[in-house]
């Protein structure tokens, strides 16, 4: 079976993008140049969640995600693993805190402007003061904006996620977790999930095709790669910083 886009649609699903907000600002600009060569009435943009950790700064990542909205273009921000752990931090749930700052949340803290007087304090007064200090902060936009992030989106015959799907379940019938999550039943499954998953969350030094899933996640915090999936019919190309 050729998998297909929904008719007269170009999709662009962007990668994980870690605070990098000058590789997104330079994949912005690829996209609008691809677009502009395309005959699609239909443009929609799909990021793959992981706005924030890491990089320069995840606030300005954040921004930009909310507001960059070209004409004729459509946008959907599909939540990552990091939200699910900052919202659940906010929540008070200080075990998620700590996960989070063993891979990079406190970045994400101190470009909100957050002060944290030690970097390796883990204790329960330590992690809730930061949290109080985040929650001051966070701008009640940008808290709205990680609420509202669905854990996937059905186009055609994709389907696009942060970390993957369970295999053998069906795709209506998906946790929220296994979307944002899931790596290796995922990853090592050869079977049909019903549409090709497009997903970041495992990162790969180049993109990963197989018949049933896309992997975009090319490390861009650190690589400087940020990719992007161009998918338009049943063509497909690869759009990187």
């Amino acid at each position: 079976m050729t998998c297909r886009t929904p008719p007269d649609t170009v999709i662009y699903a962007v990668g994980d993008i870690h605070g990098r907000i000058d590789l997104l600002t330079a994949i912005h600009a690829l996209i609008v140049a691809d677009a502009s060569r395309r005959e699609a009435r239909r443009k929609l943009v799909i990021y793959l969640g992981d706005y924030v950790s890491r990089g320069d700064d995840s606030r300005q990542v954040v921004d930009r995600v909310r507001n960059w909205l070209p004409e004729g273009f459509e946008r959907i921000a599909l939540k990552g693993n990091h939200e699910d752990l900052l919202l659940r931090f906010l929540g008070g749930e200080l075990d998620a805190g700590r996960h989070w700052f063993d891979y990079d949340g406190l970045d994400t803290l101190g470009h909100y402007g957050v002060t944290i007087p030690d970097r390796d304090a883990r204790d329960d007064a330590s992690v809730a003061l930061l949290r109080d200090r985040f929650a001051a902060l966070l701008p009640q936009a940008h808290l709205d904006f990680f609420r509202s992030l669905p854990a996937s989106h059905r186009a055609g015959d994709f389907c696009f996620v942060h970390g993957g799907v369970r295999p053998g379940v069906a795709l209506t019938e998906q946790t929220d977790h296994d979307c944002m999550w899931i790596r290796k039943p995922f990853l090592e499954s050869d079977a049909d999930h019903g549409a090709v998953v497009v997903h970041g969350h495992s990162i790969s030094t180049h993109p990963v095709v197989r018949h049933n899933r896309i992997g975009i996640d090319t490390a861009a915090y650190r690589s400087g790669v940020l990719t992007c999936l161009a998918l338009e019919g049943a063509t497909r190309e690869f759009l990187q910083t």
